[in-house]
């Protein structure tokens, strides 16, 4: 590898072969066919944020039936749906693809890199979630949406007791938006290890490559599991099969075990990237370097293993033998103690640092809050005579969203304001930021705390009204007021993406004085992200190398790629071992439709099993297998 100490002169004829070589086509049909990674990941994020605010709309009326004892704002039926699409909507439709969004838009930038490793797959993991969000939400619109709440518990959603199609939306949707998941999962965890800058060493990857990291390989452990679970609920309510059936020799048990195995994980599946973002956000508006970086690093993959072992704290009161639970209970006190240590890190690193209270900043700090309250009660429900008590409780719905609400979407938003202007060219409006903040901070805790009480109070979960003598009226109200604030407030933040996006200050390559590679190229990035491949020798290279060097192309196929004659030819290098070395060039692949072709061919046989049409769904697979043959035809293709 050849590299140079100051960056690589560009000549003007180079610039415009770079350009030529990785635009997309313009209008329709680039938006078809892209495999950018930029672009696919804000599409991610863009279509997650629509499933966010339609389940907040869900919730809110919810919020209202219950704002007053015997309310008829919404029917028992009209309820249960809502409040299943609303569970369904934020778990498998926000708050995993919003994340691997962000992955998939800042992790080939932080790690140096012109794309992701598998740039088509990637585009058909976007499809795949686009059309299976499409396929839930069509129940809309046939009047017949899932009921059975986002769990989907047998045996009330067998077809005994839930006829009809509207579980068959939930359980072939679980299925469906599966498949992206794992294979984005793949993308990452491919990426990370192979696409790698010259020099990035495993200790010096950004704590967000490393959080995306854990994260993909718990999606691979765990979504299997859901997957299975759906799936046999689908041959039971489809084909007959009896896997959920007692009288049958099936098991009701079976399912929430299968459920679970992925419940819980997927906990820590979102809060862990999240937690990445946190530890981005506090050393740059700190001004100095994360402490306990190897103690982090170390506390998201104790957290990534441990958070397979605790799975049954969902089933305390099923009746398992007493033994097994003491294990789990004690599998789920010691998770607390990785998490602790990231936040004492995150503590030491404001401590001595020299804070700004940027709205990023902000986000940051309201995590902590959050997060130490639904820590607390985690620890609390952890514990089995505790958790007996307030089994199904507004008490578990309370610690639910200060664990996946709170501890994710906070986190989200900061995001949203820390690396809008890398996406964007624009500053989001700070002030309007600030205002958001606070307004979602106070919403949150006034919409959540009180549920604690409420579940102390003997008011139980998943009801749709109460009786006016229960004691309830008073803090079910101010729950209802107080969710219109927060809502108000990420509505705030949505104007001011608005807002910003079509004419806000501009960026600048690195407006907060980041220290990692995403804020080496311009804002936004070009269509290569960088012209040479950077070459790194700290785990803070925009702190520790100015200017940053590059390297230069080489005449071998293991350093072609990293200089400008590599962008001009659209590759990036293949990396490996300890270090990064490169080894070889690999091409990226032109924009193509294959893809899309192969993920409608895959919703059309879900459509086919929907309404039982062989038809549909044999079209379905002639599609996706013509789709796939001809991926695979163009597969090793040089590009033009």
């Amino acid at each position: 590898m050849t590299t140079l100490q100051e960056p690589e002169p560009v000549a003007p004829i180079s610039e415009e072969l770079v350009e030529r070589a990785w635009k997309d086509a313009p209008g329709i049909p680039g938006f078809f066919t892209t495999v950018d990674h930029k672009r696919i990941g804000i599409r991610y994020i863009v279509t997650a944020f629509f499933f966010f605010f339609s389940a907040g709309v869900l919730a809110l009326f919810m919020r209202a039936q219950l704002a007053q004892p015997n309310s008829h704002v919404l029917s028992a039926e009209t309820y249960n749906e809502f409040f299943t699409m609303h569970g369904t909507s934020m778990i498998f439709l926000f708050n995993t693809p919003v994340l691997a969004g962000f992955g998939n838009y800042l992790l080939p930038l932080q790690l140096g890199s012109r794309d992701m490793a598998f740039p088509r797959l990637n585009a058909f993991s976007y499809w795949i979630f686009l059309l299976s969000g499409i396929f839930i939400y069509s129940s809309f619109f046939t009047g017949h949406l899932p009921n059975g709440g986002w769990f989907a518990y047998t045996p009330l959603t067998s077809t005994n007791f839930s006829p009809g199609i509207n579980l068959d939306f939930w359980g072939l949707g679980v299925v469906f938006v599966g498949i992206s998941t794992t294979v984005g999962a793949v993308n990452f965890i491919v990426t990370t290890f192979k696409m790698r800058a010259p020099g990035m060493t495993l200790n010096r990857l950004p704590i967000f490559v490393w959080s995306m990291l854990v994260f993909s390989f718990m999606v691979i452990f765990a979504v299997p599991a859901v997957t299975v679970a759906a799936g046999l609920l689908e041959l039971d309510r489809i084909f007959g099969t009896q896997f959920f059936n007692p009288a049958h020799g099936g098991s009701t048990l079976l399912y929430q075990h299968l459920f679970w195995f992925w419940g819980h994980p997927e906990v820590y599946i979102l809060f862990i990237p999240a937690t990445g973002m946190i530890s981005m956000i506090i050393p740059a508006f700190s001004r100095r370097a994360l402490a306990g970086y190897l103690w982090i690093v170390t506390a998201l993959v104790t957290i990534g293993f441990i958070s397979f072992g605790v799975w049954v704290h969902h089933m305390f009161a099923t009746g398992l033998p007493p033994l097994a639970l003491s294990f789990f209970s004690a599998v789920s006190l010691l998770i607390t103690v990785p998490s602790g240590v990231q936040f004492f890190a995150w503590i030491a690193t404001m401590w001595k640092g020299k804070v700004r209270l940027t709205t990023p900043m902000l986000f940051a700090i309201g995590f902590l809050l959050i997060f130490l309250l639904g820590g607390i009660t985690g620890v609390m429900v952890a514990v089995l005579p505790f958790d007996w008590q307030v089994t199904d409780s507004y008490f578990v719905v309370a610690h639910f969203h200060y664990v996946l609400n709170g501890a994710v979407v906070f986190p989200i938003f900061g995001a949203i304001y820390y690396w809008f202007p890398k996406m964007t060219g624009r500053m989001l409006d700070e002030h309007l930021g600030k205002i958001s903040f606070w307004t979602m901070f106070i919403g949150f805790n006034v919409t959540f705390f009180p549920m604690h009480i409420l579940g102390f109070l003997g008011m139980p979960r998943r009801v749709y009204t109460y009786s006016g003598d229960v004691g309830w009226n008073s803090l079910n109200m101010i729950v209802s007021l107080a969710s219109v604030v927060f809502a108000a407030g990420t509505l705030l933040t949505l104007w001011n993406v608005w807002r910003s996006y079509r004419g806000g200050a501009l960026a600048g390559a690195d407006p907060w004085g980041a220290d990692s590679l995403e804020w080496a190229t311009t804002s936004p990035p070009p269509d290569n992200n960088f012209d040479a491949t950077p070459v790194v020798a700290s785990r803070h290279p925009l702190w520790d190398q100015r200017p940053l060097p590059v390297a230069r192309s080489g005449p071998d196929d293991a350093t072609h790629a990293l200089g400008l004659e590599g962008a001009a030819s659209r590759t990036a290098a293949l990396t490996g071992g300890m270090r990064a070395e490169p080894g070889a060039t690999f091409p990226i692949p032109e924009e193509t439709v294959l893809p899309l072709v192969l993920a409608l061919g895959i919703a059309a046989f879900f459509v086919g099993l929907l309404v039982k049409v062989v038809l549909v769904g044999a079209v379905g697979v002639a599609i996706g297998v013509i789709g796939l043959l001809a991926w695979a035809w163009k597969t090793g293709e040089e590009p033009s």
